[in-house]
This record gives C-alpha cells, structure tokens and sequence, in this order.
C-alpha cells in the first residue's frame, strides 16, 4: 500500500495492513505481489502467478471452513501486494 523509510512497506493481506521489511527484496514498488515471511519480504512474484497463488489459498480456506482437515503451516508464507 506504501513504501515507508529504512526499509518498510505497508502490505494488504486480504483487506489487513501490515507493516513489513523490504531490506531483503530489490527494487520492490508499489503494486508488486511479494512473498512475506515473517514479517519480511524474501521475493517478488509476478501477477498471473500471485493471482494463483491467492486463489488456491481461498479454496483451501473454503474447504477447512467446511470441515475438511486441519492446515498444515498455511499462512507462514503469504503473497502480499504493495498496492
């Protein structure tokens, strides 16, 4: 959502702020999709793969809601957006 001093951005996860490092990533700017691990961006991902990446964490929270098995460390790693 912005990029802030001493290499900080402010991520939108699924409608949540977060403030996290950028110290890791290159030339990261608003609108790319990084890879966030606690706390810290480790990499950039391009649109169309992020996309994909959003929409099997989307079902696999649909199917836990329906009473399918426990996650196993999803959300450890996320896909977030500088936007």
């Amino acid at each position: 959502m912005e990029l802030r001093p001493n290499d900080q951005a402010v991520v939108d996860l699924g409608g949540i702020r977060k403030e996290i490092s950028i110290a890791l990533v290159a030339d990261v700017k608003v609108g790319d999709y990084v890879i966030v691990h606690v706390g810290h961006a480790i990499g950039t991902i391009d649109p169309e793969e992020a996309e994909r990446t959003l929409a099997l964490f989307a079902e696999m929270a649909a199917l836990n809601a329906q009473g399918g098995s426990e996650p196993h460390a999803v959300g450890s790693v996320g896909v977030e957006v500088l936007s």
